[in-house]
């Protein structure tokens, strides 16, 4: 599935010293923006070497530079083997197994570990760096596979895939200038695809080996762009959630700014005031607001949906700011120091990072988990007030929407399983030096799923929640909803009628929602959303 670049997506990301936006990487990821080294990251990276090379010629050794690695670290290492030492790091490492991960996620991660090249605390070349930053801009992305990183020490096998390919190893896809980024692009040899874009294969030196595996960029990576993706879900999920309000005869009374501001949580106010701003003007609503005294209250599900698309919200704030520090950061070990050290240390453990990851697919499972409650209340007829069961056509003969709730059903459990933690687990490695990892590449995986899940649910609560005001006719639901309503007819999602195929309209149904096209057209009535 397509996601439309932001109308500000930049076509060029200047990698500096300090750290890169979110917007930033998305833009590389996602939308195939170039990369460009600055003049100060290329300054800094020349200082930082010579601390290397210095090191490099000293009689006393030195971890990563004249040592093994890992359970090895106090093996010496001799200087005409130094070389063979990084290739073999690099070829070991590269022991992932599994699908190949997703052309996003693996640009992702070689953007994130060039930022941290560009801070000069890692000590690499500056050739090394540019290599980087040439595959990106040739539309070379290494083959990643699925399984390879524990979380700590870095994500080691993917990052060692993506080096790999640096030094003209492995394999790789290439996409051309006009390439569908959706699609795999060209499978061949590193070694090809470097030649054809006239990129020189680096040979690492002292360090570079070690430093081009040593990060959290994977996590990090999947968690920028699952954050991307988080926000406009969650504005859909209100504007779903309006809908379905609005659909079923409910109340906006209980979204008035003064009953949120009793528990003034700010992802509450918010997404309280998406669905007042969703629900104004509708005919649907006022046609029956006198009669309010007889239908006290609606079902948790109606009522409740600002306080749980609100604690999404405010997880997903607490997920960036966790992912702003990160990008921040220089990841490595042994890392060089401003004033010229060269020290280990733990800073690749990715904790603070899977933490949050397995926070946001708990948000993910709930947020999908009161949408299908929303869903299955529109098939009830003790509980739709007065639509026809299943919103069938011919109830009997038509089984209207009764199996896609079957699907947003399966969709919910498959989540809440995803929502249990991958970074409570940890299994010790490297001969016991690693003995207690993070997880947080596993995490991410499964947040990317979730995500996915997450849309489709919403998917299916949209389409179900437009054939519902169509059912109302001949009152008007309120001009964001109708928009979005129009928005899915125009796309070819058709309106209440006999029995159909439905699945190819969930899905283009799910590419709207993904796109942001669902919030665009509801923001044209409203404006600017949160």
């Amino acid at each position: 599935m397509s996601r439309l670049p932001a109308p500000d997506s930049p076509p060029e990301v200047a990698v500096d010293v300090g750290p890169l936006s979110a917007a930033e990487v998305v833009a590389v990821a996602r939308h195939g923006a170039k990369v460009r080294l600055t003049v100060a990251a290329v300054t800094g990276i020349a200082a930082t070497r010579k601390i290397i090379e210095d090191l490099a010629n000293d009689t006393v050794p030195h971890y990563g530079i004249s040592t093994g690695f890992g359970a090895l670290a106090t093996t010496s290492i001799p200087t005409e083997k130094r070389a063979q030492l990084q290739r073999s790091l690099v070829r070991s490492h590269a022991a992932g197994s599994g699908p190949e991960v997703e052309r996003e996620v693996v640009r992702a991660t070689m953007l994130l570990r060039l930022s941290t090249l560009a801070t000069g605390r890692t000590g690499v070349r500056e050739e090394t760096a540019q290599a980087y930053a040439a595959l990106l801009n040739a539309g070379i992305t290494p083959v990643v596979r699925e399984y390879g990183s524990l979380g700590c020490s870095g994500d080691l096998a993917p990052l060692a895939h993506c080096a790999l390919a640096v030094m003209g190893e492995g394999t790789v896809r290439v996409h051309g200038p006009r390439s569908d980024p959706a699609e795999p692009g060209q499978l061949m040899p590193a070694g090809d695809a470097l030649a054809a874009a006239g990129i020189t294969p680096v040979q690492l030196a002292e360090k570079e080996g070690l430093a081009l595996i040593n990060g959290t960029d994977g996590m990090l990576g999947m968690l920028i762009l699952a954050l991307h993706d988080l926000r406009t879900l969650l504005t859909t999920a209100d504007l779903a959630a309006a809908m379905s309000v609005e659909g079923q005869l409910g109340t906006d009374d209980v979204f008035a700014a003064d009953l949120q501001a009793l528990r003034p949580h700010p992802g509450q106010g918010v997404a309280a005031e998406n669905l007042r701003a969703a629900m104004a003007d509708s005919q649907i609503r006022e046609s029956h607001r006198t009669e309010d005294c007889t239908r006290v209250q609606d079902a948790y599900s109606l009522r409740c949906s600002p306080q749980v698309h609100g604690s999404a919200r405010d997880t997903v704030d607490y997920a960036a700011v966790v992912a702003d520090r990160e990008l921040a950061a220089a990841i490595d070990n042994p890392v060089v120091t401003l004033d010229g050290r060269v020290e280990s240390n733990g800073n690749f453990h990715g904790a603070p990072v899977a933490h949050v990851l397995d926070f946001l697919a708990i948000i993910a499972a709930d947020v999908a988990s009161i949408s299908e409650r929303r869903t299955d209340r529109f098939l009830d007829v003790a509980r739709n007030q007065g639509l026809p069961p299943f919103l069938a056509d011919d109830p009997g003969t038509d089984s209207g929407h009764m199996i896609a709730q079957y699907t947003q059903a399966a969709i919910v459990s498959e989540l809440k399983r995803l929502a249990s933690p991958a970074s409570v687990d940890s299994i010790p490695s490297s001969a016991m030096q690693e003995d207690h990892v993070s997880m947080g590449w596993g995490a991410a995986r499964k947040l990317r799923r979730s995500v996915d899940g997450l849309a489709r649910v919403l998917a299916v609560e949209v389409l179900t929640a437009a054939r519902a005001l169509d059912m109302r006719a001949p009152l008007a639901p309120a001009p964001a909803t109708a928009a979005i309503v129009a928005l899915l007819r125009e796309n070819g999602v058709q309106g209440p009628g006999p029995d159909r195929y439905l699945s190819p309209e969930i899905e283009t149904t799910v590419d709207l929602v993904l796109d942001g096209a669902v919030r665009t057209a509801a923001e044209r009535h409203t404006g600017p959303l949160h």
